[in-house]
């Protein structure tokens, strides 16, 4: 029996769901010169896809779509050699029928913390044809997740250091009991800054995005943020745009890097 060319992955909060594809990704360009013909969907992320985001800018080629855009990802599954759709916790599995359909076969694939407690007769278990042991995670009582805020922060720069400082703030339970974090910056020098933080893990640290610098103007590309836990989003949110550059700052920034490159070019 053919193994169907759809992977859908799904699983608990925080376990793996993306890292896990990347390493499917990375495994396939050893055996393929190049990444056209993989598809990507996240459903369920609405103007916010950090994680759609992160997979095209490291695996430049693969075809990313995003909500809205269901109908365009259906028509161009025939012609693909690689499909993977990531199902977020916060989505119920019948989700993939209603973009699938019945009749549609794949491969289902549960990502799940190696100490899972809930016995074999989980929804995961029950669904799945692989399951998949990632991140060691502190499980959470996903009924009690009163908040996932997600704030789109394209055409905005926040300095480095702040961004250091806010990220810290975040994750220390400055704004409430956080479970996951995750988001992408653009920092004064021009770079684009990916982080992550999963309660009961170590932080990954700012990780730059394979991007060119921009630095001119305001950035046109897409950045953001989103935080789960119980929060205060009001105090989150004002000390976010306190962070955040305005124009003659962002200005200023841009010339003396150019400057620096100039003279890092010099002989």
């Amino acid at each position: 029996m053919n193994t169907p060319k759809i992977t859908v992955v799904s699983g608990t909060l925080g376990s793996g769901k993306t890292t896990w594809i990347f390493q499917q990704l990375v495994a396939f360009n050893q055996y393929k010169s190049t990444y056209e013909k993989i598809l990507y969907f996240s459903p369920g992320t609405g103007k916010v896809p950090i994680d759609q985001v992160r997979i095209a800018a490291e695996f430049p080629g693969i075809k990313v779509f995003h909500d809205g855009q269901e109908a365009e990802f259906i028509s161009q599954i025939k012609f693909a050699n690689a499909v993977y759709i990531e199902v977020g916790f916060y989505l119920e599995l019948a989700t993939i029928a209603k973009i699938l359909g019945d009749n549609q076969p794949y491969r289902a694939v549960a990502v799940l913390p190696p100490d899972f407690t809930d016995s074999e007769d989980s929804v995961y278990h029950q669904w799945a044809s692989d399951i998949v042991y990632g991140a060691s995670v502190d499980q959470v009582d996903i009924d009690n997740l009163t908040q996932i805020w997600r704030v789109p922060l394209s055409g905005e720069v926040i300095d480095e250091d702040s961004l250091v400082e806010f990220w810290y703030e975040v994750t220390n339970g400055a704004y409430g009991n956080v479970t996951r974090a995750k988001g992408i910056f653009d920092v004064n020098d021009g770079r684009s800054i990916y982080t992550e933080y999963v309660t009961g893990l170590p932080s990954t640290g700012l990780l730059e995005l394979d991007l060119p610098r921009n630095l001119e103007g305001r950035p046109q590309r897409f950045s953001g943020l989103e935080v789960v836990g119980k929060l205060d989003e009001v105090s989150l949110g004002q000390t976010l745009q306190d962070c955040l550059l305005s124009e003659t700052a962002i200005r200023q920034y841009q010339q003396e890097v150019k400057q620096i490159l100039l003279e890092g070019m010099a002989p």
